[in-house]
């Protein structure tokens, strides 16, 4: 009788991508690494743990992977001849690398060299994967076999000409505008998530010169991928050339926006590969790390078909975790509206914007009206400004979270059917016109896009944190804000300004999309921070 040596894992489905073909085999002999997800206790619900933070040890010990489990999975691949470089317990990974050979008689993933006209050529899979027999339950994901893109941010905003009524936001703007609590973020840790492009150290000395702010201490932490300098990536081929640099257009606008905020906290970047598994390894450094905050600038939508279920669930579960340890991820909730680039005619919404373990964070605009500034949903037609699409904040009900207990909102799906989910953005900041006054290769370059309002919300944290006492620092937020404060009223309703017009629907697809009004709404969320008073709130809780 036959012996059945592998079983399917389940959730490791890949759909086809529709807009790559196979051009090639992958060479057997090529040196691959993958992280492999490790099963553990079961992860508090989202309205579990709440009101509690739990230290690293805590987290590892009441939630980490067991070592005897660890042991088994590093036995059974060793016999395939794959080394086990690396373990975590605590986040449930372990990393292993070996031949392609290799890997094909582990997991049989089918690997082949595929081309898209974005990506180019990438190595990638579609299908299943399957795992030995004896490793069933234990293994939860294998990630990083494919290095399909699955990570995206707003298109680099380019030499915009804003409303010449009004000029693009300069720190101290920024400070007045939310009215940001004192302090410049000394003794916080604020993380920053990147997949792709560099660092530009001179850029940064620049932009504080510019504004009079001192140099942040700023580190780059490579993951799966470089943190390459101007001059390395001056190095590269012209193709790979422009991506990076147009990639790190976006990486200095966070750090930018961070450092001139928090001038004073230690900012890390975190470089990672745009896949499944970059995701994956990069919140697992993070995690390993524990800073106050983490900053996303990078999503895509829920249900993309190149997702696996598996990644979708390894991403969450490593969010729960943050937000156990109390570090408040500050994710932006998308640029292209309710279609989020699919063009299905139903509405959607950007992961992991939407995990109940994040807060979402949309986009608004300033418009002039007479002598006042008014700030609206951000929504640009597209075309409307040179090499633009335009733009507009990403929103909606999720068809794959439910929406935690402690979210009590009324906001019902456009989609028919959907399950009653968790709705984004939780709130909200500029994003479009008149963006944000920053430097990229020592010259101006007015950026924006959802990938802006969350950084500004990361250093808005960070300062509230320097204003409070110990025992209230590192909380995870979000929950916070449908909490009622002492007034009886939601604290995020009573610390945020109220954006009530305006609305993020895409054309032509899907022709639909919610509406801002008072109060929460899946647009805006709650509006935009009024920082001294979000500071009082949670002073007092």
């Amino acid at each position: 009788m036959a012996v059945k040596t592998h079983i399917v894992l389940r959730g490791s489905k890949r759909a086809k991508d529709p807009d790559a073909r196979r051009v090639g085999e992958i060479d057997p002999k090529q040196r691959i690494s993958v992280t492999i997800g490790l099963s553990g206790p079961k992860l508090p619900d989202s309205s579990d743990y709440i009101d509690q933070t739990l230290t690293p040890a805590e987290l590892a010990e009441k939630f980490g992977a067991r070592k005897q489990d660890a042991e088994k999975v590093a036995t059974s691949l060793r016999k395939y001849g794959l080394a086990v470089d690396s373990v975590s317990l605590a986040t449930r990974s372990m990393t292993v690398s070996g031949t392609a050979a290799a890997m094909e008689a582990a997991f049989k993933p089918g690997l082949a060299i595929m081309r898209s006209p974005d990506q180019g050529e990438y190595r990638g899979r579609q299908g299943t994967l399957q795992i030995p027999a004896e490793l069933k339950g234990i293994v939860t994901g294998i990630f990083g076999l494919d290095q399909r893109q699955m990570a995206r941010r707003k298109s680099p905003a380019a030499a915009a000409i804003p409303d010449a009524t009004l000029l693009p936001l300069k720190p101290t703007d920024i400070e007045r505008r939310y009215n940001f609590p004192p302090g410049d973020g000394a003794g916080q840790s604020i993380a920053i998530a990147e997949f792709g492009g560099g660092y530009f150290a001179d850029d940064l000395i620049a932009y504080c010169g510019k504004f009079k702010r001192p140099v942040a201490n700023v580190q780059t932490v490579p993951v799966d991928a470089p943190a390459y300098t101007l001059q390395q990536i001056l190095a590269l081929p012209p193709k790979k050339r422009k991506e990076q640099l147009d990639t790190s257009i976006e990486v200095m606008m966070d750090v930018e926006i961070i450092a001139g905020l928090c001038p004073k906290a230690n900012i890390s970047v975190y470089f990672s590969t745009f896949d499944q598994g970059g995701w994956v390894d990069l919140l697992n450094a993070v995690i390993t790390a524990n800073p106050a905050v983490l900053s996303i600038s990078w999503g895509l939508a829920e249900d993309d078909s190149g997702w696996s279920a598996n990644a979708i669930n390894a991403i969450a579960d490593r969010l729960n975790a943050a937000r156990l340890l109390g570090i408040t991820v500050c994710v932006s909730s998308g640029d292209d509206g309710s279609g989020d680039q699919i063009d299905d005619g139903n509405a959607h919404v950007d992961f992991p914007a939407c995990s109940p373990f994040v807060l979402g964070v949309g986009g608004t605009m300033l418009k002039a009206a007479g002598a006042d500034v008014k700030e609206v949903t951000w929504w640009e037609t597209p075309g409307r400004r040179t090499n633009s699409g335009g733009g507009a904040t990403g929103g909606g009900v999720s068809t794959l979270f439910p929406r935690p207990a402690w979210q009590d909102v009324h906001v019902v799906s456009l989609n028919h059917g959907s399950i009653d989910g968790r709705v984004v953005p939780d709130v909200s900041a500029l994003a479009g016109e008149p963006f944000y006054d920053l430097i990229f290769l020592g010259k101006p370059q007015p950026s924006g896009g959802t990938s802006a309002s969350a950084p500004l919300w990361a250093a808005l944290i960070a300062r509230i944190y320097t204003q409070l006492p110990q025992s209230k620092r590192h909380r995870f937020l979000t929950p916070m804000l449908y909490k009622n404060g002492e007034t009886g009223k939601p604290i995020g309703k009573i610390s945020s300004r109220d954006v009530a017009s305006g609305n993020n629907t895409s054309n032509p697809q899907p022709g639909k999309g919610y509406k801002a009004g008072p109060g929460f709404d899946a647009v805006t969320g709650w509006g935009v921070p009024d920082g001294v008073s979000l500071l009082n709130s949670l002073q007092a809780i």
